[in-house]
């Protein structure tokens, strides 16, 4: 019986979303080109910074975003990043690239390290609206003087200075998962590796011969879903930008014959600068 109630709840969220009101995506889509886009926040800010995981590790298994064995593999590993609320945005954040740089250059180079939001630190130093970074212990390292890894990571905490910064994935193309229990009536899709800002503000999706785009609903993480039906594939996948509203559409990218958990890759991305 909790198995079957475990395996329900994501239907039950994305059913109880529809309910809310809908998002509007009308005029929105002009293959990829920005419309009124809101500028992203570039300035350095101050923030503190922890570690977790093993020493020189990749950091979390999966994540609040999602991801699953993804962040421990290139180009995730050793780059992700769990937050606290302020950035994690429930759930919209995810995927967002950061700078992180320690100012004390008594044991910390002037090199900023990068990473990827992949989870979600609620409590502790994340709470109360403090803008924290919970890193994994190699990140975490990066910020050192060479050989000075092990001493940066005895201290614990640290004082840090962050900025946005563009997502780059290395010739990886944005990836569509579909999620476990999906069915013609319930899709649900977990997007991957998206350059540029790596955050999604909405998502819509086209059947196949039919001009209307749907809106999906944001579940949790990276996950968006649909209860309408009965659905029919080929589907196209549109996605705008949360901090700046940047759109891409990838055509029937999601074929007919589609599988829950199965993984549709696109020929297209965003561009990799903010």
């Amino acid at each position: 019986m909790a198995a079957s109630s475990r395996s329900s709840a994501p239907f039950l969220l994305c059913f109880l979303l529809l309910l809310a009101p809908p998002i509007s995506a009308s005029s929105l889509f002009d293959g990829g080109k920005s419309k009124s886009a809101a500028a992203v926040d570039m300035e350095w800010r101050p923030a503190t910074a922890t570690w977790y995981g093993d020493a020189e590790g990749d950091g979390s298994t999966g994540g609040a975003c999602g991801y699953g064995s993804l962040v421990d593999v290139v180009p995730l590993k050793a780059r992700v990043g769990s937050v606290s609320p302020v950035l994690f945005k429930d759930g919209e954040g995810c995927g967002a690239c950061y700078k992180v740089k320690c100012l004390d250059h008594s044991i910390c180079s002037r090199r900023a390290v990068t990473v990827i939001v992949t989870d979600e630190c609620p409590g502790g130093l994340c709470a109360f609206g403090r803008t924290h970074f919970d890193l994994s212990g190699a990140a975490f390292s990066r910020m050192a003087v060479a050989g000075a890894g092990g001493h940066l990571r005895d201290r614990g905490q640290l004082s840090v200075v962050y900025r946005r910064t563009a997502c780059k994935y290395g010739g990886k193309n944005i990836a569509f998962r579909v999620n476990e229990g999906s069915t013609n009536f319930w899709l649900s899709l977990l997007v991957e590796f998206e350059d540029g800002e790596g955050d999604i503000g909405s998502m819509q999706i086209k059947q196949a011969n039919s001009v209307e785009w749907l809106d999906m609903k944001h579940v949790w993480g990276a996950t968006w879903c649909l209860v309408r039906g009965p659905l029919v594939g080929p589907f196209s996948v549109r996605l705008t930008t949360l901090s700046a509203q940047k759109t891409l559409t990838a055509r029937e990218v999601i074929p007919r014959n589609w599988k829950p958990t199965a993984t549709y890759t696109s020929r297209l991305n965003f561009e990799a600068s903010l």
